[in-house]
């Protein structure tokens, strides 16, 4: 095992071992079972155009690039098909086997760069505790939330521009 992989392993090790605490592993299930598919995300999305009548396209955009990275990382899950990590017993159930990169993290990190650019800061630290939860839950590895996170910042970033409706700030 390469030092990646090792590192890899003690912290999800480690991390796991904090979802013991009932309040901890409550909590990490919540958000991990909130982000699945991206819903919490396309959901606050869509809210943010019904309340947000003037920037209603923008908000509609973001969604879209939110939604896409999750696609996104769902084909290259299929790529690459990393096993997830078998070494800690899970807290919860999972759509798929693969965890190479999170999706979670993918559309976490969409949403917080494609809300950011509107002005929703708290989208940084609900993002960011929703990739912890996914470790927390023995889900991912490290390496899993780090690409999948760069994914969808990637993927909201290339597309802001288009989001706010091809004009700059």
């Amino acid at each position: 095992m390469d030092d990646l992989d090792d590192m890899d392993h003690r912290i999800v090790t480690a991390l796991r071992a904090r979802g013991t605490d009932p309040r901890v592993a409550g909590a990490a299930r919540a958000l991990s079972w909130a982000g699945e598919h991206g819903a919490l995300w396309l959901a606050a999305g869509l809210a943010g155009a019904a309340v947000d009548g003037t920037r209603r396209s923008a908000w509609l955009r973001g969604t879209a690039l939110t939604a896409g990275a999750h696609l996104a990382s769902m084909g290259v899950k299929r790529i690459v098909r990393r096993p997830r990590p078998a070494h800690v017993v899970p807290l919860v159930r999972t759509a798929g086997r693969h965890s190479f990169p999170s999706s979670h993290a993918t559309s976490a990190a969409a949403a917080a760069v494609a809300f950011g650019a509107l002005g929703v800061h708290a989208a940084w630290p609900l993002a960011a505790a929703v990739c912890v939860s996914r470790l927390v839950v023995g889900v991912h590895y490290p390496s899993d939330i780090a690409a999948g996170a760069a994914l969808g910042a990637l993927t909201a970033r290339l597309g802001t521009d288009w989001m706010r409706g091809g004009t700059r700030d």
